[in-house]
């Protein structure tokens, strides 16, 4: 494991830094079950500045024909990259991400967090608590539209943040593969939104929603190992349709273990999976 710096910033950090001209701050509260109601959220209020980072638009490239990619397939990266500059980010901005864990559904910010970081952009962190942090700070809020001017953002893509189906298939038996979804859709007892159930043959089971305590906030690197008993491994990991595996990969971070070729998000996941007829399924518990 190596030293890296915390990709979190704590609600007082962002009060006391909230003056800064190169900061920005991406709202990326959502809901799978309806689309509209973290930008209606966002709309009636929101962290002062802040711009809205819609999860199917874009922080998700199209839905393919036929599933391949997965239900959140990655953006292009030259698309996010100027949707980032017109919307005032460039190479030199400090982003910080923020979602509303008190939902249970706290990954959206991991999810623009992983994207940025793909990206190249090193300065990229989130909001540990996220809105309910903020607001117990005593921040402030408003619905003002943010006024930005415009940026460049040239990326430096890092490939090696991703896996493909292909490598899951291949992977060698000291490659581990974690599936970030609740334990009941690994065993394929339930599964509310994909068209199969189950898990990929050979993952393990490492529930996301485990990454942050009761109150929204993201358990510490310690707690972090313990919890997904990697040790320093290679992992895979993939969730329905990448975007709940992000919590994982951010949790493998405060643990020591830095996104790259040792931390990597199977993008796709499931959802991509399941495309192809072919790849195999497994059920039940782990084996």
């Amino acid at each position: 494991m190596t030293n890296t710096p915390s990709p979190l910033k704590s609600a007082e950090w962002l009060l006391e830094h909230s003056g800064d001209a190169n900061l920005r701050v991406l709202d990326c509260r959502y809901a799978l079950s309806d689309p509209l109601v973290g930008r209606f959220a966002y709309m009636e209020s929101h962290i002062p500045g802040a711009i809205y980072a819609d999860l199917e638009t874009d922080l998700s490239g199209p839905v393919q024909e036929g599933g391949m990619g997965g239900r959140h397939p990655l953006p292009d990266s030259a698309a996010l990259s100027e949707w980032l500059g017109s919307v005032g980010i460039g190479n030199d901005s400090v982003v910080v991400a923020y979602d509303d864990p008190s939902t249970g559904q706290g990954f959206y910010a991991a999810r623009a967090w992983w994207l940025l970081r793909w990206l190249g952009h090193a300065g990229v962190y989130v909001l540990d608590g996220g809105w309910p942090a903020y607001l117990a700070a005593g921040g402030a809020a408003d619905a003002a539209d943010p006024q930005h001017a415009p940026l460049t953002f040239t990326p430096d893509v890092q490939p090696g943040l991703v896996a493909t189906a292909e490598d899951v298939q291949s992977r060698t038996p000291e490659t581990l593969l974690m599936d970030s979804r609740a334990p009941a859709r690994y065993r394929g007892d339930t599964e509310p939104i994909d068209a199969k159930a189950g898990h990929i043959p050979g993952a393990i089971n490492r529930d996301w929603s485990a990454a942050l305590d009761g109150a929204g906030h993201w358990q510490d690197g310690e707690f972090q190992a313990a919890r997904l008993d990697t040790d320093n491994a290679s992992t895979i990991t993939y969730c329905g349709s990448g975007v709940s595996a992000a919590p994982n990969l951010l949790a493998r971070e405060l643990a020591g273990v830095p996104l790259g070729p040792d931390n990597r998000l199977y993008a796709g996941s499931w959802s991509d999976w399941i495309s192809d007829d072919a790849r195999e399924i497994a059920v039940g518990k782990e084996a």
